[in-house]
């Protein structure tokens, strides 16, 4: 089975329903938050593949969600410039192993470690119509 490095949004249901999906399938599933990796526009750059620059972003983002940024309207810089700064609006999970790289859960990478019994999770939010998860910043308390 596969080693793979998982990088979510610490508190995000659908992250974790993912991850379960991941081990479920017998592979061994490393965790790193999102918003704290650090992320360069080269390194993030190699986790979007072909997909078009509007996908590389999370939609359920709340500056994706009140239009504030439409990512449709950018450029690759200019994209990667504002996903560096601002990790909550990077497209998750984000996920690398053997090699391959990639960004969402529906996609042939995820495909092919889940297998035909594995199933699709998907990307979907599973709190589209509710509240967002809560800043993992703020649930760790003042000082964090």
């Amino acid at each position: 089975m596969a080693k793979i490095v998982f990088f979510q949004k610490p508190g995000c249901g659908t992250n974790a329903r993912q991850k379960l999906a991941l081990e479920q399938a017998g592979h061994s599933v490393e965790a790193r938050d999102l918003l704290h990796e650090g992320w360069t526009a080269e390194r993030l750059r190699g986790f979007f593949g072909s997909l078009p620059i509007a996908a590389w972003f999370n939609p359920a983002a709340p500056k994706i969600k009140s239009g504030e940024i439409d990512p449709a309207r950018l450029e690759a810089t200019a994209a990667l410039g504002l996903l560096v700064a601002e990790p909550l609006l990077i497209r998750r999970p984000l996920i690398e192993t053997d090699g391959k790289r990639c960004a969402g859960f529906d996609n042939d990478v995820v495909a092919e470690l889940l297998g035909s019994e594995g199933g699709r999770v998907g990307d979907d939010c599973s709190r589209p119509n509710q509240t967002p998860c809560p800043d993992p910043a703020a649930a760790a308390g003042p000082g964090a």
